[in-house]
């Protein structure tokens, strides 16, 4: 008899509706509620005092990414995004390193490449967006592979709350599609490549159902197209199957406000006020502009039978030094926390940039920031910046 159930069984266990197996590390339920973090960009592995301190902001959790470190191969962890051909050991007992020193910090981690095998992050590519993932067919079966190897390498770690597939996927770079179109062209896209190699959601249905065949319970967090734009997941037919994911959406509109080369302008862009190309027009962005760009995704979700609480705003920033950051950051705070889903800022401590390390006050200017990292003094840098407290008072609500 057990043999005759064992195939409904499964069905059930990959579809979240089963309890997870014994030992196993379900953190499905830590995402009931909201939570408020942080994101880990550096080129080097963090340690546990780095750690520390982001817990002590009032964070509870971090989003990961060790793209950046150096190696037993060309990609961290990959090996080569060229040709998968397993995880680096040296790589993987790093990481693992890594998490226990952020789990013995109290936080919970979502571990996140910037690369996968066909699409290997453009500051690593020489500039170039790599396309080959979207592309060519073969690199999918690789992405699959690589992300059954590291859940079972990982899927009994207490810290890891969330498996997030690949930041800021974008299968529409090269297709001709407007980033900013009109939501009508965005779903015909959509439509237009379902099947394809272009079709996002199918290469996470297949990844998942590859996690699962070794770790039936670790939440999945699934960024949505064109760099995680809310509007890109907002055209998706339908969920996914499985029901413990994550779906994220990144915010950084309006970007031509809230990046570095506004800094450059003679008069920056303000906010409220700035005027942008948007959904096939123009958008004065204000308060209810934000809410309304946000609320995209939750009014997906919701339309599509997912509670808030699996929705979250994995990325959210302003550069540092721009005179309306507080005023932007507290109005897409408010804008999340309004609809019950999960946030993190970009970024803490990022040690090779200080564009949005929001612990720096305005009097420590960029020049100063690389002369003490080349000097070896990044440590000595004054953390007192109006930025952070405004983050840590909403966190430690």
């Amino acid at each position: 008899m057990l043999e005759k159930l064992r195939p409904a069984l499964l069905c059930l266990t990959l579809a979240g509706l089963l309890p997870p197996a014994a030992g196993a590390a379900d953190l499905i339920g830590f995402w009931d509620s909201p939570q408020k973090g942080g994101n880990s960009f550096n080129a080097a592995a963090p340690d546990r005092a780095y750690f520390d301190a982001l817990a002590a902001t009032g964070a509870s959790w971090v989003r990961l990414t060790f793209s950046k470190w150096q190696g037993e191969g060309r990609d961290f962890l990959i090996g080569d995004a060229d040709r998968y051909k397993g995880l680096p050991p040296g790589d993987l007992a790093r990481l693992r390193e890594t998490l226990d020193a952020a789990g013995a910090a109290g936080l919970k981690v979502v571990i996140t490449p910037l690369s996968l095998p066909g699409a290997r992050w453009k500051q690593q590519n020489g500039g170039k967006f790599d396309d080959r993932l979207w592309s060519d067919p073969a690199y999918a079966g690789q992405a699959v592979a690589f992300w059954r190897d590291l859940a079972a390498a990982l899927k009994d770690h207490p810290a890891v709350a969330a498996y997030n597939l690949l930041n800021e996927p974008a299968p529409e770079k090269t297709t001709g599609l407007a980033e900013n179109a009109a939501m009508a062209e965005i779903s015909a896209w959509q439509e237009k490549n379902t099947g394809s190699t272009r079709d996002l959601p199918n290469l996470y249905t297949r990844m998942i159902a590859a996690i699962r065949t070794v770790d039936p319970v670790t939440p999945v967090m699934v960024d949505g197209g064109y760099y995680a734009n809310p509007r890109a997941l907002a055209a998706w037919p339908e969920r996914l199957a499985d029901e413990r994911v994550l779906y994220a959406f990144h915010m950084y509109e309006p970007y031509d406000a809230t990046s570095a080369p506004n800094m450059k302008r003679k008069t920056p862009l303000s906010y409220p006020g700035a005027t942008t190309d948007y959904a096939g027009g123009k958008t004065a962005w204000d308060r209810k502009a934000i809410g309304d760009h946000i609320g995209t995704a939750f009014d997906w979700a919701k339309a599509a039978g997912v509670p808030p609480s699996r929705v979250v705003a994995a990325e959210f920033g302003c550069m540092r030094l721009w005179t309306d950051c507080g005023t932007y950051l507290t109005d897409v705070m408010d804008a999340v926390d309004a609809r019950g889903g999960h946030w993190a800022f970009y970024s803490f401590r990022e040690d090779e940039w200080e564009g949005m390390d929001y612990e720096l006050s305005a009097k420590v200017k960029p020049g100063r920031f690389y002369w003490l990292k080349e000097q070896g003094k990044a440590g000595t840098l004054p953390r007192d910046g109006k930025l952070m407290e405004l983050l840590k008072a909403r966190m430690q609500k």
